[in-house]
C-alpha cells in the first residue's frame, strides 16, 4: 500500500466507523461481482492490482444514510459494490429534487470534481456498500494506465448522459412517456447485472420517482394503476412485473 493510500485510510477510519480499512478487505476488484460494470472492466492482472492499491477502503451506508452532502469537500469517488443510492439537490423553493438513481458498479461523487465540493447529496435507498476511491490517486493511476483512463472517462460520461436523459424526460415527454422510459431503463440496468428485467423490486418510493420525473405523487400513482389496467405491467407494492415490453417501448417512443 502506498503512503498516500494509507493516510487516506487512517483519516477515513478515524472519521467514520463505517469505513473498512483496505487491509481488512477480503474481496478485491478481481473477485467483485459487479466489476464488469465498473472501473476494472477489461484491465489485466497487473493493472487490477494497482487499482486495488488505490481503493482506500469500503464504506457501509445504512438505508436512508448519507454518503456525502452538498458543500462537503470533494476528495473521493465511490464505486457501488452493493445496494442502491439516490442523488438529490434542493430546488429554489426548498423542495428536494431527486436527480438520479445509482446501482452496483456505478460511480458516485463526480458532481464534486468541478468545484472541489459535492453539489448534491447521495443517500442510500437500502443498506449499501461502496468502495472509496481517492480521486487524486485514481487520476494519477489513470494517466499511467490507458485502459483505466478509458474506463474512468466512460463512467464520468455515463453520469453526464444520465443528466441529459433527465433533461429530455422533463423537457419533451408527457407523464406516461416519462414513466415508461424510467421503467425500461431500470429493466435494462437490472438485466446488465444478471437479474431479471421482467420482475424487480423498486428500491425507490413513488414519491422519489415522482420527484425524479418531475411529476406529482398522485400522477405517478395514477399512471401505475392505468398501465396495470391496460395490461402493460403488474404492480404489488414495490414489486413490478413488466408484461408487455413492446407496448412500453411504443409508449416511450422507441421501436428498439
Amino acid at each position: 500500500m502506498t503512503r498516500g493510500v494509507a493516510s487516506v485510510v487512517l483519516s477515513a477510519s478515524a472519521a467514520s466507523p463505517n469505513v473498512i480499512p483496505y487491509c481488512d478487505l477480503a474481496p478485491h476488484c478481481v473477485s467483485c461481482s459487479v466489476r464488469e460494470m465498473c472501473l476494472p472492466v477489461g484491465l489485466d492482472g497487473p493493472a487490477l492490482g494497482r487499482l486495488d492499491n488505490v481503493v482506500a477502503g469500503r464504506r457501509r451506508i445504512r438505508k436512508k444514510g448519507s454518503l456525502y452532502r452538498p458543500g462537503e469537500p470533494f476528495a473521493c469517488l465511490y464505486a457501488i459494490r452493493v445496494g442502491t443510492f439516490k442523488t438529490l439537490t434542493l430546488a429554489e423553493d426548498g423542495r428536494e429534487q431527486v436527480t438520479g438513481f445509482y446501482m452496483g458498479g456505478e460511480i458516485l461523487g463526480a458532481d464534486g470534481i468541478e468545484e472541489n465540493r459535492y453539489s448534491c447529496e447521495a443517500t442510500a435507498l437500502e443498506d449499501s456498500e461502496v468502495c472509496v476511491l481517492p480521486f487524486s490517486l485514481l487520476d494519477e493511476l489513470a494517466h499511467e494506465v490507458p485502459s483505466l483512463r478509458r474506463n474512468l472517462y466512460k463512467c464520468l460520461a455515463r453520469d453526464a448522459c444520465q443528466g441529459q436523459k433527465m433533461m429530455l424526460l422533463l423537457g419533451s415527454m408527457c407523464a406516461e412517456e416519462r414513466l415508461a422510459v424510467f421503467l425500461l431503463d431500470l429493466a435494462h440496468r437490472y438485466r446488465a447485472r444478471g437479474f431479471s428485467m421482467n420482475e424487480f423490486i423498486l428500491r425507490m418510493t413513488r414519491e422519489e420517482i415522482a420527484s425524479y420525473l418531475g411529476l406529482k405523487l398522485e400522477t405517478v400513482s395514477r399512471l401505475f394503476s392505468r398501465l396495470q389496467g391496460e395490461g402493460l405491467l403488474q404492480v404489488q407494492g414495490r414489486a413490478i412485473k413488466l408484461l408487455d415490453f413492446s407496448a412500453l417501448k411504443r409508449l416511450a417512443g422507441s421501436s428498439g
